[in-house]
């Protein structure tokens, strides 16, 4: 049997593109439709979906085997779609989760810019956004090995996706961890004062 030429392979290539492309629409489509009722964390459907999508890709995998290949793959770029589109949401179009070449090109520009004398305030800032990228990279790398460690070494196979589901679902909790965090500390740190004080 004769591999499949180039030519059989577009529409394939069209298919994944597609992919990517209705998971970045769908992700912005729900953030601008629910910030208008302002009823629920915005960005909490998208997540949800996210990891919805990796879970029925690891439980798939179970039921029938390893699943259809090509449907693997436009389920996972619908779902980089959804990250990218709300996490550039999120940072005003800073940051871009799902591919480096980006980072690594404002990277270089922010590092060109701390040669030339500029003022301190913006100086700070450039360094704090540079720290910001050099923690993406740095993580971005990092999944990518544990992600290879959990896949092939451990021979999860595709169960290594309910590791990054799980990642984002906690992610979803962190914010409401960390103001509950903040104003019982900032409670406690009251109470002291006042305690002192009647002392």
């Amino acid at each position: 049997m004769c591999p499949i030429s180039n030519s059989g392979k577009a529409p394939y290539n069209f298919l994944y593109i597609f992919s990517y492309l209705f998971g970045s629409f769908t992700s912005a489509f729900l953030l601008e439709k629910f910030n208008e009722t302002k009823k629920l964390n915005v960005f909490a459907l998208p997540t949800l979906m996210e990891s919805l999508i990796l879970i029925s890709i690891a439980l798939l995998s179970h039921v029938t085997g390893l699943p259809n290949p090509d449907l693997v793959v436009c389920m996972l770029l619908f779902s980089m779609g959804l990250q990218n589109s709300y996490v550039t949401k999120i940072s005003n179009a800073v940051v871009r989760t799902t591919h480096l070449t980006g980072l690594f090109t404002d990277l270089g520009i922010e590092l060109s810019q701390l040669l030339f004398p500029i003022t301190k305030l913006k100086r700070n800032s450039i360094k704090a956004t540079i720290k910001l990228r050099v923690y993406i990279i740095g993580f971005f790398f990092l999944g990518g090995l544990a992600g290879g460690f959990f896949f092939s070494t451990m021979n999860l196979k595709l169960n290594t996706l309910l590791i990054g589901a799980a990642i984002l679902l906690l992610s979803l909790f962190y914010d409401d961890f960390r103001f509950w965090y903040l104003t019982s500390k900032r409670r406690h740190v009251k109470k002291t004062a006042l305690s002192k004080r009647a002392s």
